[in-house]
Formats: structure tokens, C-alpha cells, sequence
């Protein structure tokens, strides 16, 4: 009972967060800029603190509970730097090309797509929801997860780097690869993985050593 309030009080406070960063005043200060390039970055350190909770005390029990904070802080960061960035960079276009637009908004489509049956295929195979909304019961090896240990990363990582190609915002492609793709990525590695192991252990060191991290057919890393 206890860790179902805490998580609809982060939820709350995510949604707190996120509606305060989706309607606050954006203006060319240093104030705006650290936060569209800086909260992202905040990935690194809330992994750090996260992985050392959980090698402290490697329990299924320490790992749920951890994940509520974790996973809550992760989405708040990465969403205080998403609202402002969007709307600043991406209504900024320095290149229009009909063609090249057309081919981008099929992968806007396609990737976004993939991101959803992602979902689905957690949601099937492994009883769970992305984030800690629902923690999966069992291990997704199957489906999209036989190709990629995290395709809905992959598969949202391609949608928001379509999606800035598709406005023809540099800026935009420039923030993600700096700002968002590195720490999304350190988090996965460095505490996601831990935590499934934590919780499915041997079963889940299996599915690591046979299944890319990230791109599929390519070794495992």
C-alpha cells in the first residue's frame, strides 16, 4: 500500500513538474538555456545515486522501492529540459526541403510507431509499463526485445531525433545528442540493467549475453 501512494505522489509531483515547464515564460536568458541544456544532464548523477542504492542492498524489495525515486526523478528532469527545448528549437528551421521532409515524417511514423508496440510488447510478454507505473513481472525476451534489450529506447530515441529533423531544427538535434541521448543511455546501462538483474538474475544475465544492447546485430555491449 505503501509504495502504491508513493508513487501516485510521484506522479503528482511529475505532473506538477511537467505542467510547470510546459507553460513557463521562455525567453533568451541564461536561466532558460541551463534549463533546456542542463536538466537532461541531471540523468547522470540521479544513476550514480540510484546504482549505488541498489548495490548497497541487491533485494528485489530495495529495487522496487528505489525504482519509484529513480525512474519519477528521470522523467521529471528529462521533461523539464523536453517542453522549453520544443518549443524554442524546434520553431526554429533553417533548412525546408519538401523531399527530405516527406521521407523524415515516414520515420516521425515509423519510429513512433515501434515506440508504441514497445509498450505493447512489455505490456504482453512482460506484465509490466514503461518507468515505474508498473514494474514488469516477468522478463520480455521476445518479440522486439529478441532484436534490441531496449527497443523502446531505441525506438524513442528515433522518434524525438525524427521528429527535430522533421522541423529542421539543428539545434534540436544538437540538444539530444548532447543533452538527452547520453544520459538516457548511462541510465539504462548503468542502473536499469542492474536493477533486472537484481530482480530476474540469472535469467536476465542470459538475456544480456545473447541480446544487443541497443541496435540490433550489433554485439552486445
Amino acid at each position: 500500500m505503501l509504495i502504491i501512494l508513493a508513487k501516485l505522489a510521484g506522479l503528482a509531483v511529475t505532473i506538477a513538474c511537467w505542467l510547470w515547464a510546459l507553460n513557463a515564460a521562455l525567453n533568451e536568458t541564461w536561466g532558460t538555456a541551463l534549463l533546456i541544456w542542463c536538466a537532461p544532464l541531471l540523468s547522470f548523477p540521479i544513476s550514480l545515486i540510484g546504482r549505488k542504492t541498489l548495490d548497497r542492498e541487491p533485494s528485489a524489495r530495495r529495487a522496487e522501492w528505489t525504482d519509484v525515486f529513480v525512474h519519477y526523478a528521470m522523467v521529471i528532469v528529462l521533461g523539464a529540459g523536453l517542453f522549453p527545448a520544443f518549443r524554442l528549437l524546434l520553431n526554429r528551421p533553417t533548412l525546408t526541403i519538401p523531399v527530405i521532409r516527406q521521407v523524415v515524417w515516414g520515420l516521425v511514423m515509423v519510429s513512433g510507431a515501434g515506440a508504441v508496440l514497445t509498450v505493447a510488447n512489455l505490456a504482453i510478454r512482460g506484465l509490466g509499463a514503461p518507468f515505474a507505473v508498473k514494474l514488469s513481472s516477468r522478463l520480455a525476451t521476445d518479440y522486439l526485445y529478441k532484436w534490441t534489450r531496449n527497443p523502446m529506447v531505441l525506438c524513442t530515441l528515433a522518434w524525438f531525433l525524427s521528429l527535430a529533423l522533421w522541423h529542421a531544427s539543428p539545434g534540436a538535434v544538437l540538444w539530444l545528442a548532447v543533452s538527452v541521448f547520453p544520459g538516457l543511455i548511462f541510465f539504462v546501462k548503468r542502473y536499469e540493467e542492474r536493477e533486472l538483474e537484481i530482480r530476474f538474475g540469472a535469467s536476465y544475465v542470459d538475456y544480456r549475453a545473447r541480446t544487443p544492447f541497443l541496435w540490433p546485430g550489433i554485439k552486445r555491449v
